[in-house]
């Protein structure tokens, strides 16, 4: 247990951060990107259409995974933002930097894309119903943690900050999760659930399943890039980051 957890302390670590996470991130790579292209071919080409809705239906295989990252990628930043501010790890402060852009990215995808499904499913292509307009909370809670950081000239102020908003606006989570089951919305429930078996047949769900996977992977790998810029930038003055570039 005591060698587990000096393990997980050492990611704290800038420089072991940064040689690890070069390594995950040359590993998963080319898999990545192999099955990113083979979850939209499988999405869009082999699955069946939908008995009701066709083919407009297939915007689900790109709508749901970034649905999933931009709620995933928030909790994230503020389990970072609360390590960050209990234990002063500057890895966590870091990781809150880059989930913020990253997660405003995701969550823009999916309004745009849950936009382009409704007009031909619902007639319209918004309604103010409690699941679009609590993401369009979190789109605005990401773009807040991105200004407050870009607006505080004090570092050490602006960490802070950022962290405390980010735990404050964990509080928009659970109601994306539950808004179609407190209030009566457009926005249809949960096909994919832990507890219950998929609505979907299996020739839709499957795809789906991997197109999720295959998008937190490439997640992985651009929040592993983005912090590596991000760590290099910070300790640029180090020795180590030194001898890395001029080896």
């Amino acid at each position: 247990m005591k060698s587990f957890w000096k393990w997980i302390c050492q990611w704290g670590s800038p420089q072991l951060f940064y040689l690890r996470a070069d390594t995950i991130r040359r590993f998963i790579k080319v898999p990545t990107y192999s099955m990113v292209i083979l979850g939209v071919f499988w999405g869009l080409v082999i699955a069946p259409p939908d008995y009701f809705q066709g083919n407009v239906y297939r915007i689900i295989y790109l709508h749901v995974p970034m649905a999933f990252l931009a709620q995933s990628f928030y909790f994230f930043m503020a389990c970072s933002a609360f390590v960050f501010l209990v234990w002063k790890i500057k890895i966590a402060d870091i990781a809150n930097t880059v989930l913020a852009p990253l997660g405003l990215c995701f969550t823009i995808l999916s309004l745009l894309t849950g936009s382009i499904w409704g007009k031909p499913t619902w007639g319209t292509y918004w309604v103010w119903d409690a699941r679009l307009t609590s993401m369009l909370i979190l789109a605005f809670l990401y773009l807040g943690v991105i200004v407050l950081r870009s607006l505080i000239n004090d570092n050490v102020r602006a960490q802070k900050f950022c962290a405390v908003l980010s735990l404050l606006g964990a509080i928009n989570l659970p109601v994306i999760k539950f808004s179609v089951e407190w209030w009566n919305t457009l926005h249809q429930p949960a096909s994919i659930t832990l507890n219950k078996a998929p609505t979907m047949p299996y020739e839709m769900w499957l795809p789906l399943f991997f197109n999720i996977f295959a998008y937190y992977l490439l997640a992985l790998y651009l929040m592993l890039k983005g912090m590596q810029v991000v760590v290099l930038n910070r300790e640029r003055r180090t020795s180590w980051v030194q001898a890395l570039f001029n080896d």
